[in-house]
């Protein structure tokens, strides 16, 4: 009888111990996604809400084994994002299979703003080394031009607000990484919608409307919940169009089984 209770005991000790490996292995091959990027992209605090960045709604994308950590930030150029060590706190936690979607250009142009602003030799520099990071780490990069401002001319025609972009372009070509062109999707998006539907995507309140707004807000940089999940599903279109990677690892039809998460700072 103790034979056969020691056989037991070891069966049981060994099947454990197989869970735990298979766990542990699960959990330490797990996927990640990164994001870095500026405002349009990052997680707000709920004094800014209705001011939605779209990183917000993809994370709900994807299934249970992918986490998405989203530490694009306010006001963020490639420069102070690497110099605050927002870019660090990628690059530490990278590992083989992960994704780092990258997008920035809003606030690198700013020229007003000393602090933050990269010249176009240092962007490029800047967005080519993230790049070379990524890969060292056997890690995947998506290389993003920046969303659209909503600027119409007197023509009602979106204008071009990004002169970074065809860096981010040329800098796609050259190294051959994913790309998906926000600027020319985004803009393609609201100029379809037009004046009046696409302000009901960013933020647009009259005053005495919100109690984080109470004079109003004119905003056309910044998407409300609605902009940012449309920007979202813009980005999710373009990943299955391409056939990403990334594209296999989404929700099943039936989310109710599924649950995600996200990270930010």
């Amino acid at each position: 009888m103790s034979k056969l209770t020691n056989r037991l005991s070891s069966a049981l000790l060994m099947g454990a111990l197989s869970s735990f490996i298979t766990l542990f292995s699960f959990h330490a091959l797990a996927i990640e996604v990164f994001m870095a990027g500026d405002s349009t992209m990052a997680i707000k605090d709920p004094k800014d809400y209705p001011e939605t960045g779209w990183g917000m709604p993809f994370a709900h994308f994807f299934a249970q084994d992918v986490t998405v950590t989203n530490l694009a930030k306010n006001g963020r150029s490639t420069k102070t994002f690497i110099a605050e060590g927002l870019w660090d706190k990628i690059e530490q936690n990278l590992k083989p299979g992960d994704f780092v979607f990258i997008q920035f250009g809003h606030n690198d142009q700013s020229k007003h703003k000393v602090d933050r602003y990269t010249s176009p030799e240092q962007y490029e520099s800047n967005i080519r080394n993230m790049i070379h990071i990524t890969q060292n780490k056997r890690a995947s990069v998506i290389l993003m031009t920046p969303i659209t401002r909503r600027h119409f001319d007197d023509n009602a025609q979106l204008k071009l607000t990004h002169p970074y972009a065809d860096i981010v372009r040329n800098i796609a070509k050259d190294t051959n990484v994913s790309f998906i062109d926000m600027e020319t999707l985004t803009r393609e998006h609201f100029q379809q919608q037009g004046l009046t539907l696409s302000a009901l995507r960013f933020m647009h309140i009259k005053p005495d409307l919100h109690p984080n707004y109470p004079n109003g807000i004119t905003d056309n940089t910044h998407l409300n919940q609605l902009g940012a999940r449309e920007v979202a599903q813009l980005v999710l279109t373009e990943l299955k169009a391409q056939k990403h990677p990334l594209s296999k690892l989404l929700r099943t039809p039936d989310p109710k089984h599924l649950t995600y998460s996200y990270k930010g700072l």
